[in-house]
C-alpha cells in the first residue's frame, strides 16, 4: 500500500547496507502492475520483497512473467525464516495474479529451494549475468515457460542500477 513506502524503504535500506535497492523500488511503485510483499514482525516491518513485469514478447507472445526483487529482511531480523516467507507468500500472490513465470538473479544455493532452476535450460538470459547459473526461472503455469526465449527484458528502472 502506498503508506508502506518509507518502511518498504527502511527495510531495503537496512538489508543491503545503501539506498540503491530503495530507490529502485520507489522508481518500480509507479507502475500499476509492480506489487512489494511487507513483511510484519512485532508491528514493524522487517522484510520486503517486490515483483515487476517481464517485458516485451517472445515466440510471437506476451509473457504473463514477472522478476523477483528486490528482496530484503532487516539484518537483525535474518536467519528467522522471514525471506523464505516472503518468497512462499510471493510465488503463491503470483499464481493468484496468474503469472505464468517468475524469473530471478540471485543465489543458485538459496532459490532451488522454492522451485526455482537455470534459466538456461529453458534459452533464457539476463542481459546483467555473466554467470547462467544465477538467474533462474519457476514456472507457474504449466508450458508457460515454454513461450519464454532469449534476452528477458526487465522494467527500464532497473538500468539504472545494473
Amino acid at each position: 500500500m502506498p503508506a508502506d513506502a518509507e518502511a518498504v524503504r527502511g527495510v531495503l535500506t537496512a538489508a543491503f547496507g545503501g539506498s540503491d535497492e530503495a530507490d529502485l523500488v520507489d522508481g518500480l511503485r509507479r507502475r500499476p502492475d509492480v506489487f512489494t510483499l511487507v513483511a510484519v514482525c512485532e508491528r514493524k516491518a522487517v522484510g520486503a520483497l517486490t515483483f515487476s513485469p517481464i517485458l516485451g514478447r517472445h515466440r510471437n507472445v506476451e509473457l504473463r512473467a514477472v522478476g523477483l526483487g528486490p528482496m530484503g529482511v532487516r539484518p537483525e531480523w535474518q536467519r528467522r525464516g522471514i525471506g523464505s516467507a516472503l518468497i512462499r507468500a510471493g510465488i503463491e500472490a503470483c499464481r493468484a495474479r496468474h503469472r505464468g513465470l517468475i524469473v530471478v538473479l540471485g543465489h543458485p544455493e538459496y532459490y532451488p529451494r522454492f522451485g526455482f532452476r537455470s534459466a538456461r535450460h529453458i534459452g533464457l538470459r539476463c542481459k546483467w549475468s555473466q554467470d547462467d547459473d544465477h538467474f533462474m526461472y519457476l514456472e507457474l503455469e504449466t508450458g508457460h515457460a515454454a513461450l519464454a526465449d532469449g534476452e528477458i527484458d526487465y522494467c527500464p528502472e532497473f538500468d539504472r542500477f545494473a
